[in-house]
């Protein structure tokens, strides 16, 4: 497979979950295990470019897929992709848990609806749970994505 652009192989044990392999054999731990259940989308990643809670994977299902966790969202030089840059400028975010698994739900949302309505994005986050901000940052965060996303900046959304 390829994670965040870079060809990887390893030998694993059939059961061997995605989020197993990706945390303990790649040491990319930005995805997290919130909850074993497949219920939390803290473990979201894409697979060939869609959401997917890598904790319902196994890493062999992924054989030959392109596989982009939270660390390969930002650009080589550490510049954040503009939802990444989104939640941190609404304050989408309070302890952190669930945010790698907002932001890779809310890439993929945007990337289907560039022009979200709230609701759409209340609808496309459900499977993601958060209990710290109560979502109202999250969805300002991700409306604000969406628009710089589609080339616009931030700042109306913060208005």
């Amino acid at each position: 497979m390829t994670v965040n652009g870079k060809a990887v192989s390893r030998e694993v044990e059939e059961r061997t979950l995605l989020v197993t392999f990706l945390r303990d054999q790649l040491g990319l731990t930005g995805t997290h295990v919130g909850c074993d259940t497949s219920q939390c989308g803290a473990c979201v990643v894409h697979i060939d470019g869609r959401s997917v809670k890598s904790c319902t994977m196994l890493a062999a299902q992924a054989d030959g897929a392109a596989v982009t966790t939270i660390e390969g969202l930002a650009a080589a030089d550490g510049t954040l992709h503009p939802m990444q840059a989104a939640f941190r400028e609404h304050h989408g975010l309070q302890c952190g848990f669930c945010t790698p698994g907002m932001v890779m739900s809310a890439v993929d949302l945007v990337t289907a609806n560039p022009s979200p309505s709230e609701h759409d994005v209340r609808e496309g986050l459900e499977g993601n749970i958060c209990r710290c901000t109560g979502y109202h940052n999250i969805v300002k965060a991700v409306m604000a994505g969406a628009e710089a996303m589609q080339g616009g900046t931030m700042k109306a959304a913060a208005e």
